[in-house]
């Protein structure tokens, strides 16, 4: 059994690190190079960083940030947002990304999918699929998630793994920023049709909500934000408690 991940997220827009509910009412929180330095002597065992607006604002990834917050941090790094061509994948690797998020990209080119993991290896491919309840179907949607593709989360899942992504991210819009718990169902429903490691976002409020993520679900990565920016949770001590439940932490 692979050990759990504990990663921060940085939802980054006009390169600041912001936060909202359900993908809307944005705040300003800090300054993402110092919340990387942060969380890098926190214990987190990678970080994640969202250029939010970059595929609304149809625009490039700011490279020089992602080559500021590589270079004062020494954990793995995920870079998303704006990414939809090969060079851009290389673009974002060059400037200190160990993986890259594909979202946007990946559903308006699924061989981008293909091609990045063929070229740079599967592991360093991951489709995050943002996804809200729409007539009682789990619709993946894009840009931000502004726009419905109409597509059905767990077929997109399955999909983008054939494809060749080497992880998944699972973000519930419906969760996102409530802090009142993870989507269990939604989790366990892609994990069950999928053989690669599937991370759990939106939701996270308390120690509590980490704990039924570990022990109603077998995702292998837990993400969140808000708790862990205010320091509602620290991560020593989110660790200390999953460890003692059994939970494998790395």
């Amino acid at each position: 059994m692979l050990k759990k991940r504990i990663i921060p997220c940085l939802d980054v827009r006009d390169g600041r690190v912001v936060k909202g509910k359900q993908f809307q009412a944005i705040v300003d929180v800090d300054d993402p190079v110092k919340l990387a330095q942060f969380y890098t002597l926190e214990g987190a065992d990678e970080l994640v960083f969202y250029d939010i607006t970059a595929s609304f604002e149809k625009r490039k990834l700011r490279t020089k940030l992602i080559e500021n917050i590589a270079a004062h941090i020494a954990i793995p790094f995920t870079v998303g947002g704006g990414i939809n061509t090969m060079a851009d994948i290389e673009s974002v690797l060059l400037s200190g990304a160990d993986k890259v998020s594909l979202n946007s990209g990946a559903l308006a080119n699924p061989l981008l999918i293909t091609e990045g993991a063929r070229r740079f290896g599967s592991q360093c491919i991951v489709v995050s699929i943002d996804v809200k309840l729409v007539d009682g179907v789990d619709t993946v949607f894009t840009l931000g998630g502004r726009q419905s593709t109409g597509k059905e989360a767990v077929a997109w899942a399955m999909e983008v793994v054939r494809l060749g992504a080497g992880e998944i991210v699972v973000n519930a819009m419906d969760n996102d920023g409530m802090q009142q718990g993870f989507h269990i169902r939604l989790l366990n429903d892609i994990q069950a049709a999928v053989n690669v490691p599937v991370i759990a976002s939106g939701g996270a409020g308390s120690i509590d909500h980490f704990i039924d993520l570990a022990t109603k679900t077998h995702v292998e990565g837990y993400l969140a934000a808000s708790v862990f920016h205010y320091q509602t949770i620290r991560i020593k001590d989110l660790k200390n408690a999953l460890k003692q439940k059994g939970v494998m932490i790395r």
